[in-house]
């Protein structure tokens, strides 16, 4: 993804994806952390009566729709690397939200990701 050629389709594709897959991600954790949801099948219809489950799925549906349109615009060599970025934004949003703990050699590969995203992304 060249920085000169760069288009602002591109751009918002790899955005919405970055965003939906991560808010899929938390809905999904926030529906299988409820400590009300109980063990076995009774775990599974309360997650199913929730929004949480459902907002999770969702997410996912409007994640693959645009990972296959970014993918038609980008080679799929940058742009799995470029979907690396996932990670690191899933990750921080978990130390926020759910109080998860960030150690030191997650942070040094949060940085090591983020350079690797930010060298594929500016490569010519």
């Amino acid at each position: 993804m060249p920085t000169g050629g760069i288009s602002p389709l591109v751009i918002l594709l790899w955005v919405l994806n970055v965003m939906f897959d991560t808010t899929g991600q938390l809905a999904f954790k926030a529906a299988a952390g409820d400590d009300r949801a109980g063990d076995g099948v009774a775990r599974w219809k309360y997650m199913a009566s929730r929004p949480w489950l459902w907002l999770g799925i969702g997410c996912y549906i409007f994640e693959f729709l645009v990972w296959i349109a970014f993918l038609s615009l980008i080679p799929l060599s940058e742009g799995v690397l470029l979907g690396s970025i996932n990670i690191v934004a899933i990750m921080i949003a978990g130390r926020f939200l759910f109080a998860e703990k960030l150690t030191r050699l997650r942070v040094i590969g949060i940085a090591l990701v983020t350079l690797g995203v930010a060298v594929v992304g500016f490569a010519e």
